[in-house]
């Protein structure tokens, strides 16, 4: 029953911040809201067993693409003039049904830790090792190289291109000074 309702409450977790990550009109708090949604996925693959792919979702998305992110934001300044200046009643009630929810989770994963006798893997309906080193290494390697290695060219392609905005932004601003 308590892994049912931790689904639960991950995936609205989940959904909620993808939600919010679209609503914002400030990028810095968008990438935070991707990374709460990214966290909430994580818990839905530690459900799955699936531990290797919920602990790099953490690491490799939350810890570094979403830093690098931060990092391109910040180095364009795109922050914005008005941020920090409003806040409404919709940040506030959102902010307080996000952390009720996270308090909520905090619990059900105490409970769960506490009643160490209910864990029951799901090895049963998904295949041994699923979510492990091993199978997710023969797929990434093997059948999905290509997309794989397609994503890491994006990647540094959009930091070379933020970085040469941000130095063209700042040569038209010495040259306007000049």
């Amino acid at each position: 029953m308590m892994e049912v309702v931790i689904f639960y409450i991950s995936a609205l977790v989940a959904i909620g911040g993808a939600v919010m990550m679209i609503a914002q009109r400030n990028p810095v708090s968008s990438v935070l809201y991707l990374i709460l949604s990214l966290v909430a996925q994580a818990v839905l693959y530690v459900q799955l067993s699936a531990l290797f792919v919920g602990a790099l979702l953490i690491i490799v998305y939350a810890g570094a693409i979403l830093v690098l992110f931060l990092f391109v934001i910040m180095l364009l300044n795109l922050r914005g003039e008005k941020f920090g200046h409003e806040r409404s009643k919709v940040s506030l009630t959102t902010k307080l049904v996000f952390s009720l929810v996270l308090i909520m989770e905090l619990a059900a994963i105490a409970h769960t830790a506490s009643n160490s006798a209910n864990l029951t893997g799901t090895s049963e309906t998904v295949g041994a090792g699923f979510g492990g080193v091993p199978p997710v290494a023969e797929l990434l390697y093997t059948k999905y190289l290509f997309p794989f290695e397609l994503t890491s060219i994006l990647l540094l392609v959009a930091v070379i291109g933020a970085v040469m905005m941000a130095r063209r932004d700042k040569i038209d601003k010495e040259r306007d000074v000049v």
